[in-house]
């Protein structure tokens, strides 16, 4: 852990990390849902990306009005309120289960991700600021490294409690149609009980943090922020940083999110042992986090972020190119090569903006809005040329994106006009 001598503030350290686990946990279930639900209600690959849209647009609709109520309530009740909304939804998949509704399940997890929007607006950079503000890109890794502890425990986890309950595609070929209809859809009954369990931590996580008192953080020092989102813009590195996130984001839930329908396709292996090497997906995703952070003790995060963009570039012409083995390989490396961009983007966006920070944190969470848009972008390409490989043109691009950002879009400076 990086060093935090204040021992309130390596509790509250603590207590935040804990948040990054959970929501990581949320979303890595997502990949598992995609095939799932696809199956179940018998949709596209386009039609099953909805499941990334309705988290991710909640995303963009909820973060101005989390920054509203960590700027007026304070971070605290900003957490708790997050905790609340993600136990709401991971509750409301009973029901959504219960009348077999797909729509249902979207709006359940539209709920979660409003509490997620919430969480992450609130913690990241609460986490970023307790303590040495020369470390904050190296501290905001180390959270990030439970998000990535998440990925790799949830595809494991989750295939095993809901991919394996269901039945085969020998089995539903002889049932009538009627018969394979009711078959599928009572399949999504499977997942009432993990979420049901989620949404019960989460309700006693909240009760934790509503009985901690944690360290007020301030960031308004010399600089006083404008009554509007717009004052924040006048950051230029924020801009760039709301860019890098949207393209990061996208490329991320696009790897993730599709990977189990990309590696029974690429490499020929069935929809578990796929979750199986999602999770290590995930593993490589935790140790690139970890490592990261340990690099950027020598190298400096942008540098380390433009290097590892254009080693994913070359790994996304892999993975649209080749087949067999060596492509979910190649989605593996990708996956440790993601692992510092979330955070490091974030924290060089937010580097310097004092007063603005809430607002830049919001305009940041709500550039995750990638993810609701450029999946679904791969989708179409995928189901147009009947190959998913070729979706992977698209996190290419992000990529490239990305590689600016940390040559060039990071350096802290101010527009002339807002």
């Amino acid at each position: 852990m990086p060093s935090l001598t204040n021992k309130s503030y390596r509790f509250a350290f603590i207590l935040i990390t804990s948040l990054f686990f959970l929501w990581g946990f949320a979303h890595n279930l997502d990949p598992i849902l995609i095939p799932h639900l696809k199956k179940s209600f018998t949709l596209t690959t386009t039609q099953s990306t909805l499941v990334d849209s309705a988290v991710f647009i909640a995303y963009f609709l909820m973060a101005l009005p989390a920054g509203y109520i960590m700027k007026k309530f304070g971070y605290k009740i900003g957490i708790i309120t997050g905790l609340l909304f993600f136990a709401i939804g991971s509750f409301l998949f009973i029901p959504a289960a219960d009348n077999q509704s797909y729509n249902f399940f979207l709006f359940a997890l539209f709920i979660i991700a409003c509490g997620l929007t919430i969480l992450e607006t609130a913690a990241n950079p609460y986490a970023s600021s307790l303590g040495d503000p020369e470390t904050a890109t190296q501290r905001l890794n180390f959270s990030q490294s439970f998000n990535g502890l998440a990925a790799a425990l949830a595809p494991v986890i989750g295939a095993r409690i809901i991919l394996t309950k269901g039945y085969s595609d020998v089995e539903l070929s002889a049932m009538t149609e009627t018969a394979r209809k009711i078959a599928l859809a009572s399949e999504a009954s499977s997942v009432k009980t993990p979420y049901f369990i989620l949404g019960a931590v989460l309700v006693l996580i909240a009760v934790v943090f509503a009985f901690t008192k944690l360290p007020t953080i301030q960031n308004t020092e010399g600089h006083e922020a404008g009554k509007n989102i717009l004052h924040a813009f006048r950051h230029r590195h924020l801009s760039w940083a709301v860019a890098a996130q949207f393209f990061y984001v996208g490329a991320q839930v696009s790897v993730f999110s599709l990977f189990i329908l990309y590696a029974t396709k690429s490499a020929g292996i069935n929809q578990v042992k796929a979750a199986d090497y999602l999770g290590g997906c995930g593993l490589a995703f935790l140790i690139g986090r970890f490592l990261g952070t340990f690099l950027m003790k020598y190298i400096k995060p942008e540098r380390l972020l433009a290097l590892y963009a254009a080693i994913n570039i070359l790994l996304c012409m892999i993975a649209m190119t080749a087949n067999g083995m060596i492509t979910v390989y190649a989605v593996i490396g990708i996956c440790f090569f993601m692992s510092i961009m979330f955070p490091t983007i974030f924290a060089l966006g937010i580097k310097g903006l004092k007063g603005d920070t809430e607002f830049g944190s919001s305009l940041i969470i709500m550039s995750i809005v990638g993810g609701a848009i450029l999946p679904r972008i791969f989708g179409y390409i995928s189901d147009g040329t009947g190959n998913i490989q070729y979706g992977y043109i698209v996190p290419l691009i992000c990529f490239v994106v990305i590689l600016f950002f940390g040559w060039k879009g990071y350096k802290v400076m101010e527009k002339n006009n807002v």
